[in-house]
């Protein structure tokens, strides 16, 4: 029996280090490729390309057979410091469509088996998160589209490219919708990292009886999905006969304030919210996850409390390294 093979793009990130390390487990032959190696461990990829995939003679070298299954994951992204302040909008969309568009014809020259492409929440219209009570994030509001961010925009209009892929060449593409992954191995400082990695940081920081700063009025609302529980959907999906896209993600949804309070508690500290002007994104999103239920008959079930514990944890460990 031939071994299966996997092409990891983006293996240097979070989501993708951890889903290198389940295909090793499932038995895969792995290949990564990254403008980086991962940050924080060792890859254990079989074979890892450090190189831009903005580049078509690196996307020929990297897509060099019929790989069983590729993983599109490689983007030009970041926190709501990076992606809502406006500053970084045409690199955005020209970094990640270029990624897009060279790995989705290179998967259909080679005949490559499926592909997965990681699309997000933020295609959804801003419209439908004005409520922070009652977002509407079901998988059919994405359109008419009117996405909050360039982000949100390169990402749908990189859906449409890999449903046209399949419709028009037959390739066979699984595309989801990723809400807030955290955890363990994550950025977690630079001004990228999201609200829970950002959060633990300034917490493990404070001083007990101190003061934390947040952006916005802390009332804004999202749900968050912790690392193990994406990559089991995501390995679901992809052999799955569902194509997407499809919402992964928690449907547990707290406040800002409510996800600062969680962390305190985890740290035993009592700490001051001082509400600063910043970048917040849309004021409600909550993962949707009727479809996923319905189509894969799993949803996520990890508590929000249990994933921050093993966060916070970890970037505590982090500061303490980075201290000695």
């Amino acid at each position: 029996m031939l071994e299966k093979t996997a092409l990891v793009c983006g293996a240097g990130g979070f989501i993708g280090s951890h889903l290198v390390a389940r295909l090793k487990r499932d038995g895969f032959w792995v290949r990564g490729v990254d403008l980086k190696l991962p940050d924080y461990e060792e890859s254990v990829a079989d074979e890892f390309i450090v190189g831009d995939l903005r580049q078509i003679d690196l996307c020929e070298r990297v897509v060099d057979r019929n790989f069983h299954e590729v993983y599109q994951l490689a983007a030009d992204m970041g926190g709501a410091g990076y992606i809502f302040t406006g500053q970084h909008d045409a690199d955005i969309i020209h970094n990640s469509a270029t990624i897009n568009l060279n790995i989705a014809d290179l998967c259909r020259r080679r005949g490559v088996g499926r592909v997965f492409f990681s699309s997000s929440a933020c295609v959804y219209p801003a419209v439908n998160q004005a409520d922070p009570d009652n977002p509407n994030c079901e998988e059919t509001s994405a359109y008419p589209a009117a996405p909050d961010s360039e982000y949100g925009w390169e990402k749908l209009i990189s859906e449409r490219l890999y449903q046209s892929y399949a419709r028009n060449y037959g390739m066979t593409c699984r595309i989801a919708r990723y809400h807030n992954i955290f955890g363990p191995s994550g950025t977690w400082d630079g001004g990228r990292e999201k609200a829970p990695a950002a959060i633990c940081r300034k917490v493990a920081r404070a001083d007990h009886g101190g003061e934390i700063e947040i952006w916005g009025d802390g009332l804004q609302t999202r749900s968050f999905l912790y690392i193990d529980e994406c990559i089991e959907g995501t390995i679901r999906l992809m052999r799955s006969d569902f194509a997407g896209p499809v919402n992964i993600g928690s449907d547990e949804m707290v406040s800002i304030n409510r996800l600062v309070d969680m962390v305190c508690e985890i740290a035993g500290k009592r700490l001051h919210k001082r509400h600063v002007t910043g970048p917040t994104g849309v004021r409600g999103r909550r993962s949707d996850n009727r479809l996923i239920a319905e189509t894969l008959h799993w949803r996520p079930t990890q508590r929000l409390m249990d994933g921050l514990e093993k966060t916070y944890a970890w970037i505590e460990s982090q500061l303490l390294r980075s201290a000695a």
